[in-house]
């Protein structure tokens, strides 16, 4: 088959891509701008065009792949409608490709890809073993992509974007968070429920739902009805209309009221260890290196994964004391005594408040200061009092202007208005080249990089120039 990817740039496109091109098909694509990304997937042998014309295209193309992503008015996207060329969404795609699989599907508003990539890693180190497409460079494989013929197992991220879960029918599901987010797609918090409810039933009746304790996956005549059981005795729910799997378990990283839980929490210079309540006796001395204190959320959840798939003690130690991170994620570029560089995907005011905690946990009394790249007009008007809050916790805070992806600007909504709800002599609105002098200039015990944008762009660069210093 000749697949053809639109917006082959995104990171859980690339998975598939790349999945095509090891099964022997042929894949070419489009993207709107070179990246680390598209040039590594050109390096394995995946030719990509970078303008808008159709006149560029393979001769013989037999299904287009393509993602909400990118705007149905671009010249490719209308050409291919008119020509009659079969076209697949992304997410219907993962769809049939997990079919006949037993699909681990994580989704929730924030830990989704940690969440995602720690279980395939765990997995991958035991003979269960299990493919994977990942919404993350994931360290330990240099990839986005796991392949494994020999597994019934894979694992992926169940993206709530577009509603695309919906195409998913996991063998086991996962719910982290249901925190308010793309808004412009689902309206209202009952809608957004709603979906990840749907997605919830669509779970095999003999497999499992993990849900974080406190999420409301199931109707509020269900509560009492022992979603905060132990497995060993859980009801029948049902979320909406739906009937739910038997067995859910339940997990948390602040309280004990779950199956899973976490206990004892130390850091020794950065990295974690604690001791994990689980529904058979607890594990003691677990270790995490170089993470961040939500990190442990999601260690936890994949711990409640794993371990409902069998997994023993001493894989679940070997899987956490090896596993390296996601780029982006909570991801160390420098680690020195005298300076910390962190990079983060954080983009909603709660992942940018669990990221400074967390630095703030594991070095109290530095110095630290951030980079901000806000993404979307819509997301940034939205919560613009929660993003001035959470960040005027910053002992220096520097603002990128707004990263739009999909959108049209709004009038009135910029970085500017985020910065003149801050309480602080301390704020900046520079442009990438400006970062570059300013933040060595403000002499940082710590500085993080946030956001979802192309601030990854300039992730490299201030590393290199922080080294210099």
């Amino acid at each position: 088959m000749n697949y053809f990817f639109l917006g082959i740039g995104g990171i859980g496109m690339s998975a598939i891509a790349r999945f095509f091109k090891q099964r022997g098909d042929t894949v070419s694509g489009y993207d709107r701008t070179p990246s680390q990304l598209t040039q590594q997937l050109e390096s394995e042998g995946i030719p990509i065009q970078y303008v808008d014309d159709p006149s560029l295209l393979p001769s013989d193309i037999d299904c287009v792949v393509y993602t909400p992503a990118v705007p149905q008015q671009t010249a490719l996207f209308q050409h291919f409608l008119s020509s009659g060329v079969p076209m697949e969404k992304r997410s219907q795609m993962l769809g049939e490709l997990t079919r006949g699989k037993q699909a681990i599907a994580v989704a929730g508003t924030h830990g989704k890809t940690s969440t995602t990539s720690l279980v395939a890693h765990i997995l991958h180190h035991t003979d269960k073993g299990c493919s994977a497409f990942l919404g993350g460079i994931a360290k330990n494989f240099e990839s986005n992509l796991v392949v494994d013929n020999n597994s019934p197992y894979v694992v992926v991220e169940a993206d709530e974007y577009d509603r695309s879960f919906l195409q998913l029918h996991p063998y086991a599901s996962v719910v982290t968070a249901i925190d308010d987010d793309h808004m412009d797609i689902y309206g209202t918090h009952q809608n957004l429920l709603e979906a990840f409810r749907q997605f919830a039933s669509q779970t095999d009746p003999d497999g499992f739902i993990v849900v974080k304790q406190g999420v409301p996956l199931f109707d509020e005549e269900d509560e009492e009805h022992g979603s905060t059981e132990h497995t060993e005795h859980s009801h029948h729910h049902h979320a909406g209309s739906s009937s739910m799997p038997s067995k859910v378990v339940t997990y948390t990283a602040r309280g004990i009221e779950a199956d899973y839980y976490p206990w004892n929490l130390r850091n020794y210079g950065g990295n974690l260890f604690f001791d994990l309540r689980t529904p058979k006796g607890v594990i003691y001395d677990l270790e995490l290196p170089n993470t961040s204190l939500y990190n442990v959320e999601n260690a936890v959840a994949a711990a409640a994964v794993v371990m409902s798939l069998g997994v023993d003690e001493h894989q679940l130690r070997y899987g956490f004391k090896t596993y390296q991170g996601v780029r982006r994620r909570f991801d160390y570029r420098i680690k020195t005594k005298d300076l910390v560089m962190i990079d983060d995907y954080a983009h909603h005011p709660q992942e940018i408040a669990a990221c400074l905690e967390s630095i703030r946990y594991l070095y109290p009394g530095k110095r630290v200061v951030g980079v901000f790249q806000p993404h979307l007009y819509t997301r940034t008007r939205d919560f613009a009092d929660q993003f001035a809050e959470v960040l005027s916790t910053l002992d220096e805070l520097i603002m990128l202007p707004i990263y739009p992806a999909r959108e049209k600007p709004i009038l009135g909504v910029t970085s500017s208005m985020v910065l003149r709800k801050i309480d602080s002599l301390s704020k900046y609105l520079c442009t990438p080249d400006q970062v570059l002098e300013l933040v060595p200039a403000l002499c940082p015990d710590v500085v993080v990089t946030m956001g979802a944008g192309d601030i990854d762009r300039l992730v490299p660069r201030l590393e290199a120039v922080l080294k210099e210093q």
